[in-house]
């Protein structure tokens, strides 16, 4: 079997109700990313991120996965697929994917402020005051604008062995992350799907200027042709 390695982004769970990223305006659900997404952040306002995150727990909770989360499930009847996502959801194992790898951490986990490797299965909201069994503060399990991203280099390495990459719903402009297309082997088959795509069609790459789910299956359509 062929190694189909899929990164995707925002636009991915966009289709499902999540809110993507951070809208035009730079804000994030109304607030400067910086108050809510740093380690600044939390230290400046704990209590104000912590509501940030439980609000978006809960909201993960009443979506479900999108057509094009279960398309790319089951692709894995035709290939080996591994997915690397910048997303904090679980829709890709819910809709059935086996293997992926969270680059920018997990909603539904949570892991104290003193271990970074304390991650707890975690789905209801996170106050101020609750501990693990040390005592120490918890919080979500979400790589901040700041900290180090631990499975970069899982990714890395996952990138080096594609016989095949995907890009999807991802402007491919955050780093680390965006610089994964540049370890994938020379001359392999690249796809590029997203609605406003910042890349164009040229040599071994494909651009499809579509959302996820349309995307996802013009994808299979060309899959079945090469």
């Amino acid at each position: 079997m062929k190694h189909m390695v899929i990164l995707t982004g925002a636009g991915m769970s966009a289709e499902s109700g999540l809110k993507t990223f951070r809208d035009a305006d730079g804000l994030w659900e109304g607030h400067d990313v910086m108050e809510v997404a740093t380690p600044e952040g939390f230290a400046s306002n704990p209590e104000l991120v912590l509501e940030f995150y439980n609000q978006r727990r809960r909201q993960l909770l009443e979506v479900t996965p999108n057509s094009g989360h279960i398309d790319l499930a089951q692709l894995e009847t035709d290939f080996k697929v591994t997915i690397i996502t910048q997303n904090v959801d679980d829709l890709h194992e819910r809709a059935g994917s086996t293997e992926v790898v969270h680059l920018h951490g997990e909603l539904l986990k949570a892991r104290n402020i003193v271990d970074e490797f304390s991650i707890i299965d975690w789905k209801t909201d996170i106050k101020l005051g609750d501990t693990c069994s040390n005592g120490h503060q918890l919080r979500p399990h979400i790589v901040w604008f700041g900290e180090a991203v631990p499975m970069i280099d899982q990714a890395i390495n996952i990138c080096m062995t594609a016989d095949i990459l995907v890009i999807i719903g991802t402007s491919m402009q955050v780093y680390p992350a965006a610089s994964l297309m540049q370890y994938t082997p020379q001359g392999i088959p690249i796809y590029f799907i997203d609605p406003k795509p910042a890349l164009k069609t040229q040599n071994n790459l494909t651009v499809i200027a579509e959302p996820a789910t349309v995307g996802i299956k013009q994808l299979k359509e060309l899959l079945k042709t090469r």
